[in-house]
């Protein structure tokens, strides 16, 4: 375990590297850091952001994609999903399904498609899935901005809990209020639904991945329920509130992305308007 003044100067360190949007190596590089070390981390940088007047919105999910976790991780794969805390100058909501998104000083931008919830009650300790639904309020579609102050995105578990969970922005589309019957369904829904995701890059667009609900922890719902049980054995952590907005986790692997290039998603089998970002 980390003592609280090394832990403070890691979150001081990785804090310092996304301001001026420079890299740094792997913190498991330089010696023993263990995932509950990195949630220490992680709970400094929540502290510090909140003094320096920040307000924490809600979570992001990382690596809850079953087909993506083996694509990274240094000594062995990224199978376990992993949260960061999402702060509101981080979320910017595209009521048109359109924005525009500024990469000045982003670490290795990359975008991720996703499913966001906003929570209506709080959860209580022991709910079931299908009961979960019911404390939804909306749900919406969103664009994760993704960053690593890593090179080349090489990193254990522990680096990217560490580092803001690797979140640098959410886009969130128009929500969609969630009426009974459809959170009746929801993991069934979600789980069977499928998206595209496109580029324009000089004014030639291409279809660059297909994603599927499913693979998303078999719906993102489910994705919403595992992080509810995580939080529940880490007391350092508020468990989830009444209120808070959480992204579930890409369909997709997470693509690069540059200034100039316009990003564009659609669904199928659910009713959700897809999104378009332009990057400057």
């Amino acid at each position: 375990m980390l003592m609280s003044t090394q832990a403070s100067r890691y979150a001081h360190k990785l804090i310092k590297a996304r301001t001026a949007g420079t890299l740094l190596d792997p913190l498991t590089a330089s010696g023993k850091v263990s995932v509950d070390d990195a949630y220490d981390i992680a709970k400094s940088i929540l502290d510090i952001r909140i003094a320096q007047g920040e307000t924490p919105i809600g979570r992001k999910i990382g690596f809850s994609n079953r087909k993506m976790g083996n694509r990274y991780g240094i000594g062995a794969p990224l199978t376990e999903a992993i949260w960061a805390p999402l702060f509101d100058s981080s979320v910017e909501f595209a009521m048109d399904n359109s924005a525009l998104h500024s990469l000045k000083k982003a670490q290795q931008p990359r975008i991720e498609p996703e499913i966001v919830f906003k929570l209506s009650r709080t959860p209580e300790p022991d709910i079931t899935v299908e009961a979960l639904a019911e404390c939804l309020e909306w749900m919406a579609h969103g664009f994760e901005i993704v960053t690593s102050p890593y090179p080349d995105w090489q990193f254990e578990a522990a680096d990217a809990i560490a580092a803001f969970g690797l979140h640098s922005a959410l886009i969130v589309g128009e929500p969609r209020l969630l009426s009974a019957a459809t959170r009746r369904n929801l993991a069934q829904v979600l789980g069977t639904a499928t998206l595209s995701l496109s580029r324009t890059s000089n004014g030639t667009p291409a279809l660059v991945a297909a994603g599927f609900g499913k693979d998303v922890m078999d719906s993102p719902l489910h994705a919403l329920w595992h992080l509810h049980q995580q939080l529940q054995h880490q007391p350092a952590f508020q468990g989830l509130q009444a209120g808070e907005i959480i992204t579930t986790g890409s369909w997709t692997d997470a693509h690069p992305v540059e200034r100039g290039e316009v990003w564009s998603s659609a669904f199928l089998q659910i009713g959700l308007p897809g999104l378009n970002v332009s990057f400057s």
